[in-house]
């Protein structure tokens, strides 16, 4: 819902305390109610994200030190956000904040509209449209045919592979030998643009970032198979890929906050 454990661990706390001070003799269904105040819990602190205009796209790609504290330990989060979907993750990031709680609600946890109304505030119907709208936005659109997005997806699946085991030969194997990549200024290692061509020089480089790799996930970016890149749900960095005739030939690195806002991103069916 929140997409970060500190932010859930609070939720969870904040529900725990209103429970304290009820009644709990007067409540009939305490799965209910409990679901009902740490789904409110979670809006409000969704909504006031946007309201203090916080800044979702966590820009920061240092990697967590190391700590005992699952909140902070990122071979946890990498774990959390392999058990939900990394990439889903990321698309429920775009949503507005009851679009996220009615989806998360109704197609994850099964609660039926008519226990999401009163929780976002609207009709069972409109609750209805608004998880209908939702689950448009996290499935997105393919811009390519499917037999064309499943071959891509098997490249780009290569590659990740490759790279989070740190084998330059796999990498290579999946790069046209020309290979142009691009990286814009925010995700250039000297702060501005950055260009490489050629396979060996590029795969010798994105081996030193390979650890990183382990917080990536395939997605739809613009309707195209893609990588997304998250530490706690929340997308630092997306890569685009050209690929022909089973080779990538163009890698583009995006970590602009502005450029990844206005990124279509989708979650890849099976």
């Amino acid at each position: 819902m929140l997409g970060s454990l500190s932010d859930a661990d609070d939720a969870v706390q904040e529900a725990w305390l209103r429970l304290n001070r009820s009644d709990a003799d007067e409540i009939k269904n305490l799965k209910t109610w409990l679901t009902t105040v740490v789904a409110r819990v979670c809006l409000d602190a969704l909504r006031s994200r946007k309201a203090h205009h916080e800044e979702p796209l966590d820009t920061q790609i240092i990697e967590p030190t190391a700590s005992n504290d699952a909140q902070t330990n990122p071979e946890v989060e990498t774990l959390i956000a392999d058990s939900v979907g990394l990439a889903l993750l990321v698309v429920l990031d775009t949503l507005t904040p009851a679009e996220r709680v009615a989806f998360v609600l109704h197609d994850v946890f099964e609660v039926p509209f008519d226990e999401i109304a009163p929780i976002v505030g609207r009709s069972p119907e409109a609750a209805r449209q608004i998880a209908s709208r939702a689950r448009r936005r996290v499935r997105g659109a393919e811009k390519l045919p499917h037999s064309e997005i499943k071959a891509h997806r098997a490249v780009v699946d290569a590659f990740l592979s490759a790279l989070r085991a740190g084998d330059f030969d796999g990498l290579v194997a999946v790069l046209d030998p020309d290979i142009v990549f691009r990286a814009d200024a925010a995700a250039g290692v000297s702060g501005s643009p950055t260009e490489i061509r050629g396979a060996q020089k590029w795969a010798r480089g994105a081996l030193l970032f390979s650890r990183f790799a382990q917080n990536a996930q395939p997605a739809l970016v613009n309707g195209t198979v893609g990588l997304v890149l998250a530490l706690s749900g929340r997308l630092s960095r997306a890569m685009t890929f050209k690929i022909a005739d089973g080779k990538i030939v163009q890698v583009e690195v995006i970590a602009e906050p502005d450029r990844l806002r206005a990124l279509d991103l989708a979650v890849l069916t099976d």
